[in-house]
């Protein structure tokens, strides 16, 4: 990941920090409104998308640890990891949030 220097955000690569550095820019200067630049800014949010049991499961085990290290690092507990890797229940709001970018960043993105 690239860090942009001037306000700590960190990107995936250096096109993207490129990117968001003219979008920024155009703000900036006017030719880009307010909320064309919020939208922007989302656009570039990890992508929040409903997990299956499996996917989790697929999620935990690629980080390398147990049900009880898991729920540690997305601050749950280990019952509620248990359930999401049954399909008794689904997460939701912040938990599936911190899920996708796990999934997307790995482990050490959240840590």
């Amino acid at each position: 990941m690239i860090k942009k220097k001037d306000n700590a955000r960190k990107y995936r690569s250096r096109l993207s920090a490129a990117i968001h550095e003219t979008a920024a820019g155009l703000h900036r200067i006017g030719l880009m409104n307010k909320a064309t630049m919020r939208e922007f800014d989302a656009s570039c949010l990890t992508a929040v998308e409903p997990l299956s049991a499996k996917d989790i499961i697929a999620i935990r085990k690629r980080a390398g640890v147990s049900q009880g290290v898991f729920a540690h690092y997305l601050n749950v507990k280990p019952k509620l990891i248990s359930e999401w890797e049954r399909g008794e229940k689904r997460p939701s709001g912040p938990s599936l949030k911190l899920l996708s970018i796990v999934k997307s960043k790995g482990l050490d993105a959240i840590a």
